[in-house]
């Protein structure tokens, strides 16, 4: 059973728009120092999400060859696949969490 990634990308978009508002002043500072390009985390972690979707609709894909008889797809196949993407999606949703946890930390701070 694969598990929508929509909670992942709204989270995504969320911390964009935040990054993109703090951001104003220091987005000079940031060039000036030569650091890494902005957006760098955001495109790692939109890369990643699209991934994690890739890998959930894959396994789904093979899993209803298999069911549908197709020779080439293997049981063995069907479940490896289905966990890697099992894993991928909990690997996300820990990333997303700690990154929640951690903007609040942030904002606990400015308070």
């Amino acid at each position: 059973m694969t598990l929508p990634v929509n909670a992942l990308s709204s989270a995504l978009s969320q911390i964009q728009s935040m990054a993109a508002q703090a951001a104003g002043g220091s987005q000079k500072a940031e060039e000036s120092s030569g650091a890494a390009t902005p957006g760098g985390f955001a495109a790692a972690l939109k890369a990643s999400l699209d991934k994690i979707s890739s890998d959930q609709k894959s396994a789904v894909g093979e899993a209803q060859a298999f069911e549908l008889g197709a020779s080439n797809v293997s049981l063995n196949d069907v479940m490896v696949d289905m966990q890697k993407a099992n894993i991928g999606f909990q690997f996300g949703l820990q990333v997303r969490n700690r990154l929640v946890s951690a903007y609040n930390d942030i904002m606990q701070m400015s308070v």
